[in-house]
């Protein structure tokens, strides 16, 4: 009799199992929307599977939940933790980039021009190495924010609801941000970003439209994406933005320029026109 009741709770498991695989589709499907296209799908695929496997062994309908929106909440929690091993930027790295970025924009303004990695290194007190180490960590984190749209942690790209009619008006603004800070950016920097993060063209194919060496082209990415930053910034959150030491100098003055030529790129109506109403990019035909 003991071996009948197991058989007949193992039957039940799998039925709901077998019922409930398509919400963990729907959950992947909505997850990848939100992260990089390096992501694999199947990982989260199978964290989900094991994560409603396990939901079904521990579920108590004596507590009157659905199955559904149980299961739900664990899917969720397993892609947080699978997506929690992309999440490089630690508080760690996060200190680090500050510091370094500090460091960029004071070499900068001495220099007038953008130092390279050895001086980098020698004003910070630390080897090459380090530099391009922690330009590498901050790149993945920025990439994970700018194409998933996400403040940067796993959390915030696992969403347990639909976007609001406001909050979805928000991210396609922001989305039309992000366009123009592209489109005003140098054009150097303009070409990199284009083609190493949308048009997904290796390093090395870069460096040679461009003549320079590999390097050169990390170190363009790295000044483009802390650009990025600030000219969103500049119109979305601006306390955001680090007052700069010199107001006067031409590192501020170029970077004052850019968020304004971003200011004026087109007004709300033009951003949202970007993107569909559920914020999807639009194709605009030349």
């Amino acid at each position: 009799m003991r071996t009948l009741d197991t058989t007949a709770v193992n039957r039940d498991i799998e039925n709901l199992v077998r019922e409930h695989l398509p919400l963990v589709g729907h959950i992947v499907r909505e997850t990848l929307m939100r992260v990089p296209s390096h992501v694999n799908r199947d990982d989260l695929t199978s964290a989900g599977l094991a994560a409603l496997a396990a939901a079904a062994r521990s579920f108590d309908p004596e507590r009157g939940t659905p199955f559904g929106r149980f299961a739900a909440v664990r899917i969720r929690g397993a892609l947080v933790d699978e997506l929690r091993g992309l999440d490089w930027a630690s508080r760690s790295v996060r200190s680090r980039a500050r510091q370094l970025d500090s460091v960029r924009q004071e070499l900068s303004g001495s220099l007038g021009r953008t130092p390279t990695n050895r001086e980098l290194a020698v004003a910070l007190g630390v080897a090459e190495e380090e530099i391009e180490s922690i330009e590498e960590d901050v790149q993945r984190a920025v990439v994970l924010s700018l194409q998933g749209f996400a403040p940067g942690t796993a959390e915030d790209m696992v969403q347990e609801r639909t976007a609001g009619p406001e909050e979805l008006i928000l991210h396609r603004e922001r989305l039309g941000y992000l366009t123009h800070a592209i489109e005003s950016l140098p054009e150097r920097l303009r070409l990199v970003v284009t083609r190493y993060f949308l048009e997904e063209r290796p390093m090395a194919e870069i460096a040679a439209e461009l003549g320079v060496t590999e390097s050169r082209v990390s170190q363009l990415r790295a000044e483009a994406l802390v650009l990025l930053r600030d000219g969103m910034n500049s119109q979305l959150a601006p306390e955001l933005v680090e007052a700069p030491q010199r107001p006067d100098g031409c590192v501020a003055k170029r970077r004052a320029a850019y968020y304004a030529e971003i200011s004026a790129k087109g007004d709300l109506r033009s951003r949202l026109s970007m993107t569909d109403a559920l914020g999807a990019p639009v194709a605009h035909v030349a």
